[in-house]
């Protein structure tokens, strides 16, 4: 059973101090920082580790100040489509403005207010590089050296994250090129830069620099941008970026890369030479799993970590991971969903409850991993999407008819936006007549996309759907154009 408490001691041999708590997290991130909310919440002592910020990647180099860097850029776009005001807004952006509200939405890099709620929901907070060290143990190392070991009751929750993947590319390092952490925190604007990748990273960076003031040219191996969305989603971001002066080279490899009196130089497959004043690479992210300890209990060092709906490791009764560490959905609120999840977990586990895991839906599995993941691309237009594409849906093997309509259809877009360019699409299911995945882009269209997160994870039926009726003249009329669509057969 659950102590509540946590206890302390000191190894008279080693006089290293050792702290017993039901549950030690790894990571202090948002990930982790839910798991012990809702440990805590279930009485169960909780210590955290973190060796960086409290808050993690998330709150300091991605999606805080990313979308600080962007939210100016969407905006300014939108009001250039509204009759008599677009003449009001012709001018740049005010670089410096909107970099120092970026500072201030990172709370200037500082973590005060972050431990402030750790503290406020009894939490203990260790600083220092956390490592496993066999079952149920980890060891604290302190900037000045000093080690406590952690010893859990009950559950040992891995909540590390990713970085940055870098190319095999011969001398990168004495480029020093930017990842995404450089993109987001940077003091000043480049004159040129050179984006590397074409997924989510790769593009809203090269919309918020681009609009900030930089010669952006986009470089992508892939056939198209954001392969793992509709392909319509990758041709209208291409597009607009295009339109907005960012020179987009899709099929295009980089072999190498140096600098030359400062300057940049990215040599493509084709032989061709690129010059800018920064390089920025969103090439994929890797498991910070490296040195956390994980040959100590029988796992590999480096590796993605798989878990079942619980986010229990495989082939484990103690150990967790959580967020993106497990490779389900590389997502800062999918993480915290996890979170959530695995909290209920392991306080039911703690207290001899039985487990609803196995249960899909049910209050200990994870379940809208599989097939109702939300997510929304901040880039003009925005691309929003939840559950699974054409493509996914016909190969898992379901019976699936893809519903497409173009926002021009929409009263609501019409007013939204002068020559509101955009599309929808649902992929239903046949045989159930409900939603496998919703697609939408184009202007302000990450607000609808819980409504069809709501619709997919709900496995709301079509005859249901049609019986929710959306306020006019907003652009969520388009869920009626889509149901209109799928019942006349177009």
């Amino acid at each position: 059973m659950a102590t509540g408490h946590a206890t302390y001691q000191t190894d008279p041999m080693t006089e290293t101090e050792t702290n017993v708590y039901d549950v030690v997290v790894l990571g202090a991130g948002p990930v982790g920082e839910n798991v012990a909310d809702r440990t805590r919440a279930a009485g169960l002592s909780t210590a955290i580790v973190e060796s960086e910020l409290v808050g993690g990647e998330c709150s300091y180099w991605a999606c805080m100040p990313s979308k600080a860097l962007l939210r100016p850029v969407i905006a300014r776009a939108d009001a250039r489509r509204v009759p008599g005001l677009r003449h009001l807004v012709q001018g740049s952006l005010d670089a410096e403005a909107v970099l120092a509200h970026r500072d201030y939405e990172t709370s200037n890099w500082q973590d005060d207010g972050q431990i402030g709620w750790l503290e406020s929901i009894g939490a203990d907070l260790y600083r220092g590089r956390g490592r496993l060290a066999g079952p149920r143990a980890v060891t604290v190392t302190g900037e000045d050296g000093s080690t406590r070991t952690l010893t859990a009751r009950h559950a040992v929750a891995v909540c590390t994250g990713t970085s940055a993947q870098l190319p095999d590319l011969p001398g990168l390092d004495e480029v020093g090129p930017w990842t995404s952490r450089e993109a987001t925190s940077a003091k000043s604007v480049p004159g040129s830069l050179i984006v590397v990748g074409g997924g989510v990273v790769a593009v809203e960076m090269a919309t918020a620099w681009q609009a900030l003031g930089s010669r952006v040219t986009l470089l992508v191996r892939g056939k198209g941008l954001l392969p793992r969305m509709e392909p319509f989603a990758g041709e209208l971001v291409a597009e607009a970026l295009a339109e907005a002066g960012t020179d987009v080279r899709t099929g295009t490899s980089v072999q190498s890369v140096t600098r030359e009196n400062g300057t940049v130089v990215a040599v493509t497959g084709t032989g061709d030479r690129i010059e800018a004043d920064e390089i920025l690479f969103a090439t994929g992210r890797a498991p910070r799993t490296d040195d956390i300890g994980l040959d100590t209990v029988g796992l590999e060092p480096g590796s993605w970590l798989s878990v079942d709906d619980s986010l229990r490791v495989t082939g484990s009764d103690w150990l967790y991971a959580v967020g993106d560490v497990n490779h389900r959905a590389l997502l800062t609120h999918q993480g915290k969903y996890q979170a959530r999840i695995a909290g209920a977990a392991i306080a039911a586990r703690a207290a001899g409850a039985p487990l609803l895991e196995p249960d899909p839906w049910g209050a200990h599995a994870a379940t809208a991993d599989h097939g109702a993941v939300p997510q929304v691309v901040f880039t003009d237009p925005e691309a929003a999407a939840v559950g699974l594409s054409l493509a996914e849906a016909e190969q898992a093997g379901h019976r699936v008819r893809a519903v497409d309509v173009e926002f021009s259809s929409v009263a609501g877009a019409g007013l939204y936006a002068d020559g509101y360019r955009g599309r929808a699409r649902m992929v239903v299911d046949l045989d159930r007549e409900t939603l496998l995945g919703v697609t939408f882009v184009g202007p302000g269209v990450g607000e609808l996309i819980h409504s069809a997160t709501v619709a997919v994870a709900g496995e709301v039926p079509l005859g249901r759907l049609w019986h929710a009726v959306p306020s006019y003249p907003t652009i969520s009329e388009v869920w009626l154009r889509l149901l209109e669509a799928f019942r006349d057969g177009k």
